[in-house]
């Protein structure tokens, strides 16, 4: 199975990697060492990011 390419960039992913208290384990092993819940909580932070840019820029 081909992997497509992510919509999050590598900068946003590491910054909530740092957030959420994971880093250490994404420099030490890649992304793929990662929990899938602590990917889970990466989407899940980035929607939380995206809707409050949405909603700082006036957007419903």
């Amino acid at each position: 199975m081909a992997r497509r390419g992510g919509m999050m960039s590598d900068q946003l992913k590491e910054e909530i990697a740092k957030e959420l208290g994971f880093y250490d384990t994404v420099k030490q092993e890649g992304w793929g060492g990662i929990k899938s819940r602590d990917a889970g909580n990466m989407v899940k932070r980035a929607l939380e990011m995206a809707e409050q840019n949405m909603n700082q820029n006036g957007r419903p």
